[in-house]
């Protein structure tokens, strides 16, 4: 699995809890989205958590909702704990060991799942493997979002968006900004039906899939 595309500007040395700028930019409408689209009990198991900010700033928000966080990077998951430590929320679990190309995820049942700008750093067969994942592991009904930058008709939505796409690739050919109705497609194939498209800050977008 690719590395997280992270700007650990700013970390101190030694200290496992590690910061995405990112992070304090996207949050509030990220977290907007969340309640608006999950439920209200249950347990949201996030995939690719990376530093674990967003789980430290939106679970104690989302209480009684218990948040999964997970990472198959063991310096994601101490930076994960860390940060959960320090928001000393009790619906934070500890973080899981989860690759999304794994067959068997270490958490075989959730309401809701939650990926956030992980499709565009990692190879296209990380799409396939979520939606396979998700498609195990939710009840039907249940939820996947997923927030990040995508084309719309193979078309990039913002000079800025085609810009970052260009420097993904420049640094792995395996990467880039992914085509809506491509991920799209992946999901419909693992019996996930998209329910909304969101637009966010910064021309990104939030997608609502529904297990069936």
């Amino acid at each position: 699995m690719a590395r997280h595309f992270q700007d650990r500007s700013g970390e101190d040395s030694g200290n496992v809890k590690l910061h995405a700028p990112a992070t304090r930019r996207n949050r509030d409408a990220i977290l907007e989205v969340l309640r608006q689209v999950l439920p209200h009990e249950g347990i949201l198991l996030e995939v690719a958590s990376g530093t674990g900010e967003h789980a430290a700033w939106m679970a104690p928000q989302l209480l009684p909702l218990v948040w999964q966080p997970s990472d198959a990077d063991p310096a994601m998951r101490a930076s994960i704990a860390a940060h959960s430590e320090e928001a000393n929320s009790p619906n934070i679990m500890p973080p899981l060991n989860l690759e999304v190309h794994s067959d068997l995820w270490p958490l075989s049942r959730a309401d809701a799942l939650f990926c956030c700008n992980l499709l565009h750093i990692a190879p296209w067969t990380a799409c396939e493997a979520l939606m396979s994942g998700a498609a195990r592991t939710l009840s039907p009904g249940g939820l996947l979002v997923i927030y990040g930058p995508f084309k719309r008709g193979g078309e990039h939505t913002a000079p800025s968006n085609a810009a970052f796409d260009r420097q993904l690739r420049e640094e792995n050919a395996a990467w880039g900004v992914r085509d809506l109705e491509a991920v799209t497609s992946k999901a419909s194939l693992a019996g996930l039906e998209l329910r909304d498209v969101i637009e966010m800050p910064a021309n990104n977008l939030s997608l609502v899939f529904t297990r069936t």
